[in-house]
């Protein structure tokens, strides 16, 4: 199976629109990736510069232009400005199966935007990218992103203990799945 992300899938929920990310984002694209609390459960290093969060950018335009991958930037309807940024990410085209990601600025945390955008993007993977699975990989001490997948009805797959080295330390991973069968939409 193959995928083809264009046009470029704008999805829509009662609050939000999730749009492509744009070069014009790198602001608030350095504002997620270069805040420490956001990336505190993120193995990856902070971006620290404009051009650090241009290049993040082209990265997910690249990815989205060759097909390997889909991001979208979450904004509120009536407002562009990204909040934050979600997706599939690994796809395994032929296993029938992504993995999501997501992150979200500090001021829009607690608003239940989270589990409204990954609704629309699990519809969109269920529906158009005719996805069997989805896996989300989580550090386990991220009670926040358990939450909201738990909410969403993902299940824990498996806790796989130091497999991933990162910043000078092995870090555990969680692994939450769900199956297309058992996708029921809490948001619209």
């Amino acid at each position: 199976m193959a995928y083809s992300f264009t046009p470029f899938p704008v999805l829509t929920t009662s609050r939000l629109i999730l749009r492509r990310v744009r070069e014009s984002d790198w602001p608030e694209l350095l504002a997620l990736r270069g805040d420490k609390n956001v990336m505190l459960y993120i193995p990856r290093p902070l971006v620290t510069t404009k051009e650090e969060a241009i290049e993040h950018f082209n990265m997910i335009d690249s990815k989205i232009e060759e097909n390997l991958g889909i991001n979208w930037a979450i904004t509120r309807k009536g407002e562009d400005k990204l909040l934050g940024v979600l997706g599939h990410y690994r796809l395994q085209p032929e296993n029938f199966r992504s993995e999501i990601g997501y992150m979200l600025l500090p001021e829009a945390h607690g608003q239940g935007i989270v589990p409204e955008a990954v609704t629309a993007i699990l519809k969109y993977g269920f529906e158009h990218m005719q996805l069997h699975s989805v896996e989300a990989v989580i550090d386990p001490e991220n009670a926040a992103s358990e939450k909201v997948l738990q909410k969403l009805g993902f299940v824990k797959e498996a806790h796989i203990l130091e497999n991933e080295y990162f910043d000078g330390r092995f870090w555990d991973t969680v692994i939450y799945s769900m199956l297309q069968r058992n996708f029921k939409p809490l948001y619209e």
